[in-house]
């Protein structure tokens, strides 16, 4: 990738002059066309370039036009570069490859993400601390729980990032925020060089995104973007315990002089770090006694869920609200008021004794194995797609527990396969990515006849949706309503 400080870009931040400055914005998504609308406030010569359109899209086009942008939205309009640039921005989903960043890089020309734009357009004055949060799932989870906590402690801050507000807009917001709470993938990460948190966490690494990161690298390349979020950390290192590829990213981040490392953990935490101590979620780092004794920050019956995974993400939270300053009481108040968004570990019904859970967020192994780690017997339904991931491990994690498997999707045959090597007694029923009729209704009557009194049905698929669904919510209200019509019929 070319050099991202390039002279004519180096220096440019909230107060420079960027009359001249001829910025090509890749991508015209959310985070695209906030990108371009501030760009163009500040005075800058925009072109933004998409290979898709839509009602909304050509809205949005139709008003930064009349502000004095050039935008396409056409098939092939981001094959070529344009011979005078300055500048590209580039949304967050676009390889390096991308024929129009490739040439960038060829060209010498500085390519930016929306989170380098918004770090260097950060008012100088009122400019908010950044709380940043990344990892291969929970991601979003965390940062709207760090979002309640630091409202419970009376702050204006704000979900931004890869959830919620787009960060270029809360930091150019007239009004400035308190504090950011920032959800940032590895892809965004990728083309981020300057943000310096406050404080940072990351959540968990595994196999995720290797058909972007694919590469013989892939995992070690998605690795070291995941770990860009340490570099230049103020105060605190947020990691996690349980997974040593978390604590090695810590280890070697250049943080800034006075940045601690703090560690979460689901057991009793050492001095230093943060965990549980019985059903109490307790903070060890961040209180002078630290050596000798620990804080309450709240209670597991004070979570919407006691998942392992949701505790987990809890502390995070918690970890970094309080590297922030936040009382104790806050974190209580913020966690008991927070309840997860849709198709995250969300109970569907109870009917037979059988307990329905839609978990459609579940997008990959490791989200898919945090899941089913927190039920057993369980009925899990799985497959989609695989994004070139694998799923021993988790097969290895989870199979005594499993009462039976249903499988769909265009790659359930990658599950198939890794419970044929190391569950080979665990009954399996492939319903196939056959569209015609409501696949739901066949994946949840197989479910149904495997289920025994006291088990739980699953829909974890560890797979991406987009093969048989618009996205994972669609796939979760998909099996909802299956579920609800099959214990109509029954009553």
């Amino acid at each position: 990738m070319s050099d991202p400080t390039d002279s004519r870009t180096d220096s440019l931040g909230r107060t420079s002059d960027w009359s001249g400055v001829r910025v090509v914005v890749a991508g015209f998504g959310v985070s695209g066309f906030a990108a371009a609308d501030n760009l163009l406030f500040l005075g800058a010569t925009v072109t933004a370039l998409d290979e898709s359109s839509s009602e909304e899209k050509a809205e949005k086009a139709q008003l930064l036009e009349t502000l004095g942008a050039t935008v396409r939205l056409e098939p092939g309009a981001t094959a070529v570069l344009p011979d005078e640039v300055d500048l590209v921005v580039t949304s967050p989903g676009w390889k390096p490859t991308a024929p129009l960043l490739a040439q960038a890089s060829e060209r010498g020309v500085p390519v930016w993400g929306e989170v380098e734009l918004a770090w260097r357009l950060r008012d100088p004055v009122t400019a908010a601390p950044w709380l940043a949060v990344t990892g291969t799932n929970g991601k979003t989870t965390t940062v709207q729980m760090l979002e309640s906590i630091l409202r419970a402690a009376g702050l204006r801050a704000v979900a931004v990032g890869n959830v919620g507000l787009p960060i270029v807009e809360a930091v150019m917001d007239p009004e400035p925020y308190d504090v950011l709470a920032v959800e940032l993938s590895s892809f965004q990460l990728h083309y981020t060089h300057s943000m310096s948190a406050e404080a940072a966490a990351v959540l968990n690494l595994a196999e995720d995104h290797l058909d972007w990161y694919d590469g013989p690298d892939g995992m070690r390349d998605y690795a070291a973007d995941k770990a860009r979020i340490y570099e230049r950390v103020q105060r605190a290192c947020v990691y996690n315990l349980a997974d040593p590829a978390t604590q090695e990213m810590v280890r070697e981040a250049d943080v800034l002089e006075g940045a601690r490392a703090v560690g979460f953990t689901l057991g009793t935490p050492s001095s230093g770090d943060v965990g549980l101590v019985e059903d109490l979620l307790v903070d060890r780092a961040f209180i002078e006694e630290r050596a000798s004794s620990a804080a309450e920050l709240c209670t597991l019956a004070d979570l919407a869920s006691p998942a392992p995974h949701f505790v987990a993400n809890a502390l995070a939270a918690a970890a970094l609200a309080r590297a922030h300053g936040v009382s104790q009481q806050a974190v209580r108040d913020g966690l008991r008021a927070f309840r997860p968004d849709g198709h995250r570990i969300a109970h569907v019904a109870e009917a037979d004794g059988v307990t329905w859970v839609d978990d459609s967020k579940a997008t990959n192994p490791h989200a898919a194995q945090s899941s089913l780690a927190a039920f057993e017997p369980v009925v899990w339904v799985a497959g989609g797609l695989a994004k070139g991931a694998r799923f021993d491990d988790l097969v290895v994690a989870v199979r005594d527990r499993l009462r039976g498997v249903v499988l769909l999707g265009r790659d359930r045959q990658v599950v198939a396969d890794a419970l044929s090597r190391h569950a080979p007694d665990v009954p399996v029923i492939d319903v196939g990515d056959d569209q015609t009729g409501d696949p739901m209704e066949r994946v949840v009557d197989a479910a149904a006849g495997l289920a025994r009194s006291g088990d739980t049905v699953l829909l974890a698929p560890g797979c991406a949706s987009m093969d048989m669904f618009t996205h994972y919510g669609a796939r979760g209200d998909a099996f909802a309503a299956a579920v609800h019509r099959r214990i109509a019929r029954q009553t």
